[in-house]
């Protein structure tokens, strides 16, 4: 049997990656000033790793060289960039010299990382309401 669906599971994945990147993103601008973590350093910029993975499930009903893709992350890694250094001789957290260790978190580029997940998202939506709508076409000509 074949399935006519199988762009869905793509996106479907395509979709979760996306989700995951916001949640993500949300949370390194909800630390943009947090100095101190648990461990006493400043929070570090967290940042998605996408990875695409040929679906396996479909292998024997799809064309050679045609089976889908799945996107999937592998995992979050920390930016390894440094702190950024502000000058705030009166913050509690300040040094001998008045400087403040704040994270490594540029706000103008999470809030751009933030816009490009929410139209990939939007993106993906579209095609699975649009592969959705094909489908039920599809399905009413065998009515007829």
């Amino acid at each position: 049997m074949i399935n006519i669906l199988t762009g869905i599971d793509s996106t479907s994945s395509a979709l979760n990656a996306e989700r995951i990147r916001m949640d993500v993103v949300s949370q390194n601008i909800a630390n943009v000033n947090t100095t101190r973590g648990p461990d006493g350093k400043p929070y570090t910029r967290h940042q998605v790793v996408f990875e695409a993975v040929l679906n396996d499930q479909f292998a024997s009903t799809s064309p050679p060289g045609s089976r889908p893709l799945e996107v999937r992350v592998p995992r979050v890694e920390l930016d390894r960039r440094p702190a950024r250094l502000v000058h705030q001789p009166n913050h509690p957290h300040a040094d001998a010299n008045g400087m403040v260790s704040l994270p490594n978190i540029n706000m103008y580029e999470e809030m751009v990382d933030l816009m490009s997940a929410s139209r990939a998202y939007e993106a993906n939506l579209s095609a699975v309401k649009t592969a959705r709508s094909m489908a039920l076409q599809t399905l009413s000509i065998g009515k007829r």
